[in-house]
């Protein structure tokens, strides 16, 4: 093996082979026909609208159970901890990062290492939720990702050699990066993490060929916009029009709502739709008000970054109930007429219908099997009826130096956290991984501090059941009905995919990839990986076969966080792999 300066690690022989068949450049054409593409994967979400739903078919129902493992990738050394990586692939190149901001460029063939790439991070890296990293983006010749000292890396996708290195923002102040960007028009887009550290939370747009900003769109009110020009920056105006509207005093200033999952793309509105976190503090008597943008749904313009619609699915906040989960875009029919509409599973417990031309709300349910701290949603407007005594006590209005606790359900890890859901487009339904906890949760008294917690809150998470605490749901956004679900013993964290072969892929912390009927949710397949998945499964096809990829690695939040439940998980192995199987040519007349 080769190294240099930069942490690139390259296998001389297979860099040869890769150059002589290599990846073509992605162009905007590609990322923005990738759902109609299976023969590739060049989004995140397997398409901009992020269904994660593959129009492939050789693979069944029926052949399922004739999916074979054909290679195994180890990103190897003592970095384990978390994989919630999603593979991309291009010409039979796959490219994947792992924990500690680590990339691969890998041959889909045969599963040898063609480049590997180290982000130099610093001592003081401050992410709240574990070293993971859900995946790049590609563009041209380049391979983008975040790092968790929020820079933007560009990579040659040949050699894997930095092309940049952009510092997007502060990480001693908390700030990181964990989402895949995305590629939008030509403009790279990505978000932020920190909210845990008091930030401000932020969306921007950046020159993939340079690395130059474009523009910058704060998701807390009262911050201001720019758009730049000649390397100038020029007012874009305030995000909600002027500041302190809906926050007490200056707390604005350090007001958290960091889109930390990163976004979907929607053609038919010209619409970035970007979810954003929890307010700071997680102290809710300490910042009356709704609190914008924090725990919404924000329609950005990917020209400027203007934000055209907004929809809070928490408004103030008390449960760190973070708004970040995916908004997937989706088209049904109603009294005749095409209804453009788009859905997302919150961390709240309830499950949102909205017009993504306008953000309207059309319809909202509960998904979990119980919500505590709502009574419901107003039919009207979707705003939640919040429950009496539901909200953690005031710390003020004692004379101790903690409030009163309440129990709340779910717990602030969410009925559905980071793990992307996926839309079946033949069956009409969403895919939902979830869980089923509450938690104790108090609050406390806290002052910001640059780089220091901004909580202001205690908890402890429970299972609300003795033998299962995550369900993989099959929704009708349209009814609200749970058609089937299937019952796991840990926590769901990993990602799900759909086919046009009626199967539904999720991984879990016990190490399983599992296969499930979409209409049945019958379980139909599943193979231990030897760690827990918490990544994302991808489909693609290549040389005439249909292929399955996971990363595999157990980690996330939830052994860091989870109380009661890390018990659940204690004795579950790390690791750090990505696992490739396919569906063999004479199987397929198997269906």
């Amino acid at each position: 093996m080769r190294s240099n300066k930069f942490g690139i690690r390259i296998a001389a022989s297979v860099l040869a082979l890769a150059v002589s068949y290599g990846a073509q450049a992605v162009t905007d054409e590609d990322i923005m026909n990738d759902h109609k593409t299976p023969g590739d994967i060049v989004s995140y979400g397997m398409g901009t609208q992020g269904q994660r739903f593959s129009t492939l078919d050789d693979l069944t129902t029926k052949n399922i159970q004739y999916l074979q493992p054909v290679w195994a990738f180890s990103f190897g050394s003592e970095k384990m901890r978390g994989q919630e990586s999603q593979p991309m692939i291009k010409d039979g190149v796959m490219y994947v990062t792992a924990s500690y901001s680590r990339v691969y460029a890998i041959d889909a063939r045969t599963g040898e290492e063609i480049w590997q790439y180290d982000a130099r991070l610093p001592d003081g890296i401050m992410p709240c939720c574990d070293v993971v990293n859900r995946g790049v983006a590609l563009y041209d010749d380049k391979v983008i990702f975040g790092t968790l000292d929020a820079k933007l890396v560009a990579l040659d996708k040949d050699t894997g050699k930095p092309v940049w290195i952009k510092e997007v923002a502060d990480y001693q102040a908390g700030y990181a990066i964990t989402a895949a960007p995305i590629v939008v028009k030509g403009k790279l887009i990505t978000g932020v993490s920190g909210g845990e550290f008091g930030i401000v939370g932020k969306v921007e747009a950046y020159d993939p060929n340079t690395g130059e900003k474009l523009w910058t769109r704060p998701t807390v009110e009262g911050h201001m916009g720019y758009v730049y020009k000649d390397g100038k920056a020029i007012e874009n105006g305030i995000s909600g029009g002027k500041a302190g509207v809906t926050w007490p005093g200056d707390m604005w200033k350090n007001g958290g709502a960091a889109p930390w999952l990163g976004g979907t793309y929607d053609r038919t509105t010209d619409s970035l739709f970007f979810g954003t976190g929890n307010p700071a503090p997680w102290n809710s008597h300490l910042r009356p008000g709704d609190n914008l943008f924090s725990s919404s749904r924000l329609a950005i313009d990917p020209d400027d970054g203007s934000i055209k619609w907004h929809f809070q699915t928490t408004p103030h906040d008390g449960w760190d109930y973070d708004g970040v989960n995916e908004l997937i875009s989706f088209d049904y029919q109603e009294n005749g007429k095409t209804i453009h509409a788009a859905a997302t599973a919150d961390r709240n417990g309830f499950f949102y219908v909205l017009n993504r031309e306008n953000g309207d709300f059309i319809r909202g349910f509960p998904f979990v099997d119980k919500i505590t701290w709502a009574k419901g949603l107003d039919p009207e407007t979707g705003r939640p009826i919040f429950a009496e005594g539901g909200r953690p006590g005031d710390p003020s209005a004692t004379e101790g130096t903690k409030g009163e606790p309440v129990v709340a359900q779910p717990a602030f890890l969410g009925g559905k956290n980071w793990m992307p859901m996926a839309y079946n487009q033949e069956t009409g339904l969403f895919y939902v991984p979830s869980n089923e906890w509450s938690m104790d949760i108090w609050n406390e008294p806290v002052s910001y501090k640059k780089g220091a917690a901004y909580l202001g809150a205690g908890f402890t998470i429970k299972p609300t059941n003795d033998d299962y605490i995550g369900v993989l749901r099959a929704i009708d956004p349209k009814t609200g009905k749970e058609v089937w679900r299937y019952e796991n013993t840990a926590p769901l964290w990993g990602g799900v995919m759909t086919t046009a072969g009626n199967l539904v892929f999720t991984g879990t912390p016990e190490g399983y990839l599992k296969a499930f009927d979409a209409r049945t949710g019958e379980e139909l397949y599943k193979f231990n990986t030897g760690s827990g998945v918490v990544g994302t499964p991808v489909t693609w096809s290549m040389d005439g076969e249909q292929y399955v990829s996971v990363a595999s690695g157990w980690g996330g939040a939830v052994p860091l966080w989870g109380g009661e439940v890390a018990k659940v998980v204690k004795d579950f192995n790390q690791g750090g792999m990505v696992w490739t199987f396919k569906l063999p040519k004479d199987r397929v007349a198997s269906n």
